[in-house]
């Protein structure tokens, strides 16, 4: 499993009920048509996919976000850089959650200041410059991967609505 196949994952969910084509997600998500197939077949290998490799196995990948993520693709947290909001700083989560600490994906057009965390693959920052629902949901992510029991309670809990919707 690489960490793109997780995003290429809950880009399928945010498709919802509209039909797509792999070199559709290739576009969405900064993915060379080849990684978008490599990453159907993992994903449905591991069972997050079902074996037409179209319907994503929403209770089994929720499971693995709560419960394996953390261990298989933890993250560090670096220097100071401008970047785009995650975790706990992504404005979902403020609005629940007072810190001081900001955490942010590397992007230099961005205006805010925060302790850099690298995002899943490179082309995240790209594809949730498209998609507010996918930039949620690896904030999200993030704070599964980063957070405190209190942080995560509240993740699990939006991304359960979003992954179910």
């Amino acid at each position: 499993m690489r960490p793109q196949d997780i995003v290429l994952l809950l880009k399928i969910l945010c498709y919802g009920s509209k039909s797509w084509y792999n070199k559709e997600l290739a576009n969405d998500l900064f993915l060379s048509p080849s990684e978008v197939s490599n990453s159907l077949q993992r994903n449905a290998m591991c069972g997050l996919l079902d074996s037409e490799k179209k319907k994503v196995r929403v209770q089994a990948l929720f499971e693995f976000l709560i419960y394996g993520i953390q261990y298989v693709f933890p993250e560090g947290v670096s220097n100071l850089s401008r970047g785009i909001p995650t975790a706990h700083s992504h404005p979902f989560m403020r609005s629940h959650l007072a810190s001081d600490q900001i955490y942010v994906w590397p992007d230099p057009e961005s205006e805010e200041k925060g302790l850099s965390v690298q995002p899943l693959y490179r082309g995240v920052v790209n594809a949730i410059k498209k998609d507010e629902k996918l930039y949620l949901m690896l904030a999200l992510v993030d704070v599964l991967r980063l957070g405190k029991t209190r942080e995560k309670k509240i993740a699990i809990e939006e991304l359960e609505k979003l992954i179910n919707q």
